[in-house]
């Protein structure tokens, strides 16, 4: 079903009734208390920080509380993918005894964590790209599929650039699943891979920081175009480095990870002109929109990312399934009143969760890297497409 183009502010419901007998919720009108786990250190320490900083700004904005309990919020480190993010989850939910989980920043981490939460019953609403996971029962994704931004884009880059596409992105779970969303839907369109063999050309991860070499094999391929998944650390050196490299000249397309947040001010004059697909520009122009980027700049210096954007709604969705719950809840009613939740209103617009995946049926943006008169940003050029099952 294609979201619907009401643009309201994520409003929070009085709860109907509070907890009875479950040792993850209070009775009467106690606290809930939700895990979030993000990297707070490491290579997407950025990621994690939006993330955890826009779960907290939607409880500022209502009073601490979801559902009409006040939370207790535990925040757990996650830090470079699965070694360290499944100690922290296992200790959310086995000692701190959540009710909920959310955030995670890697697909990586989301793969190692999903068994253990499958185990104790304990539904995960999480905030950044998800890979497919086979049962989806107790997984709820409030930002995308990793392959959903390339899929977005691939038509649209079909269709501008007359010649043969370099997909280049790091080697690990996210980068996979990120390119593979590209490369699917823009060979299915009839685009050509200027990559050898047709092959994407995968980098080490997290250790990469030199570009040189691979920016010498995009230039040998004679590309038209690229199109790259980098974030965090990674995409501050792929940037500086493609523009002052022989390719600087050839158009560079990619999942919006790639200038969002504080790696745009790192990257500075030579992110300018890069276009990118991402399900949030903070230049969006409706009421919800507006509102909330007033009040995350009331507590931040730059403008809201997508990470930040839905850690929020993260925190809306458990605010209306808490209160739909009832007086009867657990892990498990809770599941199963966010199931029942339909359309969310957020400011990136309409979205509803899709059946198969659990994962947000939304619009994505086409963006553009321009000086707004201000600072750069990355100002919306036009809509792309609707994904979502």
């Amino acid at each position: 079903m294609r979201a619907t183009g009401l643009l309201l502010l994520v409003t929070a419901l009085g709860a109907s009734g509070c907890s009875g007998g479950s040792s993850r919720a209070a009775a009467g009108s106690g606290s809930v208390k939700i895990g979030l786990l993000a990297s707070l250190s490491g290579t997407y320490k950025e990621v994690g920080t939006d993330m955890r900083d826009g779960f907290q700004l939607y409880l500022d904005g209502h009073q601490g509380r979801l559902g009409g309990h006040p939370v207790d919020l535990v925040v757990a480190d996650e830090g470079d993918g699965a070694p360290t993010a499944l100690p922290a989850a296992t200790k959310l939910v086995k000692q701190d005894k959540i009710l909920a989980m959310t955030g995670i920043v890697g697909a990586g981490s989301v793969a190692a964590v999903t068994p253990l939460l499958t185990e104790n019953k304990i539904p995960l609403v999480s905030s950044n790209g998800r890979p497919v996971i086979k049962d989806v029962s107790r997984q709820w994704s409030t930002s995308f599929m990793s392959d959903d931004p390339g899929a977005a884009i691939a038509q649209y880059v079909h269709d501008t650039v007359q010649g043969p596409v370099f997909a280049i992105g790091p080697d690990y779970q996210g980068g996979w699943d990120e390119l593979q969303g590209f490369t699917q839907a823009f060979t299915k369109a009839g685009g050509q891979l200027a990559n050898p063999a047709g092959k994407t050309l995968f980098t080490p991860f997290p250790q990469t920081t030199d570009f040189t070499p691979y920016l010498t094999q995009i230039k040998n391929s004679h590309a038209k175009a690229v199109y790259c998944f980098y974030a965090g650390g990674a995409a501050v050196d792929f940037v500086k480095q493609y523009a002052q490299s022989d390719v600087a000249g050839v158009p560079l397309y990619a999942a919006g990870f790639l200038t969002e947040g504080g790696v745009l001010n790192a990257q500075g004059n030579a992110a300018k002109g890069i276009q990118s697909v991402l399900n949030y520009a903070p230049d969006l122009d409706n009421a919800g929109n507006r509102a909330f980027v007033a009040a995350w700049q009331a507590k931040h210096s730059g403008p809201p990312t997508t990470y930040a954007m839905a850690s929020y709604d993260a925190a809306a969705v458990l605010d209306k399934a808490i209160a739909a719950a009832g007086k009867n809840l657990t892990p498990e009613t809770l599941n199963t009143a966010i199931g029942g939740l339909g359309q969310i209103d957020s400011p990136r617009g309409t979205w509803e969760f899709g059946k198969n995946t659990h994962s947000p049926v939304q619009k994505w943006y086409l963006r553009q890297v321009k000086n707004d008169g201000r600072a750069l940003s990355n100002l919306t050029v036009q809509d792309l497409a609707t994904i979502g099952n």
